[in-house]
């Protein structure tokens, strides 16, 4: 086995792509035949560009036996990460091969349910309209913000106040219980509710007493708010009232579709306004970004074109 060198490259040595893509490929067929069929070489060249990559590398990549290559230890740790250096190559390219010189994209990082049932309606229509904007979508729950990420806007819930960050107020949360209509049948809710024994609330994990603030804010004291099956996102909670697991507490702009189309139903009219709002925000150093304010622009035409819905 070869020793590990611990002399620093020389300038501008580094492996080709081509030697990274036939150790990465032999690597994970552990053939150089298999490795050789898919990237539509000789075996013995898939072969050469190995040895030449372990020559330079002076560490032996693979154990070889005249019936078969297995990774060494530090083949291993070398194979994760030039399959990460090739797949960023590949995103890389691609993604500029797919816009032309002069257009722009635009980062967006939002949390999963706000962007698959807000965001996206919100932004229907915005490819055609602004062309030489192509938009990046990020669903990440936390956190939106990181020096290893790029993001231009970011849509969060809360007070607004974001350090280095200008917020855009959007409108405020109100939450209402529902469910699946046939889960009301035989189930007696008249007001004024006494008794939580007939009812499953379905709970969010990161806000564990919402239903407790849900009653509180109607003065309504009732044992067992905290109890019921735990979610971790609204989207959860959305999909488990749809399949009559309970009466899921969310905010309303996110189930118009179901209550319009009658596949979810309001089972108290009482509305709870949340502790917080949702923001669009953006990074102070982004404050005359024509990108950001072309997409700001968009979502307030849209946020006065839906009037209407607003809780």
């Amino acid at each position: 086995m070869k020793n590990v060198s611990t002399q620093p490259l020389a300038f501008r040595k580094y492996p080709s792509t081509t030697a990274l893509q036939c150790f990465e490929t032999a690597a994970r067929h552990l053939s150089f035949t298999n490795a050789a069929h898919e990237m539509h070489m000789t075996q013995s060249a898939v072969s050469k560009q190995v040895a030449q990559l372990e020559d330079m590398l002076n560490i032996a990549l693979f154990y070889r036996t005249p019936q078969r290559i297995s990774l060494t230890p530090a083949g291993k740790r070398y194979y994760i990460e030039v399959l990460g250096i090739l797949q960023h190559i590949e995103a890389a390219t691609t993604d500029l091969m797919s816009h032309s010189s002069n257009t722009e994209v635009l980062n967006i990082i939002a949390h999963p349910t706000f962007c698959a049932r807000w965001l996206l309606p919100a932004l229907c229509g915005f490819n055609q309209k602004q062309p030489l904007i192509t938009l990046r979508i990020k669903e990440q729950v936390g956190p939106f913000f990181s020096e290893d990420q790029e993001v231009d806007v970011a849509f969060l819930y809360g007070d607004g106040i974001w350090d280095k960050m200008a917020a855009t107020k959007l409108f405020d949360e109100c939450c209402v219980a529902v469910c699946h209509p046939e889960y009301l049948r035989d189930r007696k809710l008249e007001a004024p509710l006494t008794s939580l024994d007939d009812i499953m609330l379905l709970q969010l994990s990161s806000r564990p007493s919402a239903w407790y603030e849900y009653f509180k804010q109607q003065d309504i004291h009732i044992d067992g708010t905290f109890v019921g099956p735990r979610f971790d996102s609204f989207q959860a909670c959305i999909a488990a009232a749809l399949q009559k697991f309970g009466i899921a507490l969310v905010p309303r702009r996110f189930v118009i579709h179901e209550l319009n189309a009658k596949a979810l139903v309001q089972v108290w009219e009482f509305a709870a306004k949340g502790r917080g709002a949702y923001y669009a925000c953006y990074p102070l150093s982004l404050g005359s970004s024509h990108k950001v304010k072309v997409l700001l622009d968009w979502i307030d035409a849209y946020l006065a074109s839906k009037n209407e819905d607003a809780s």
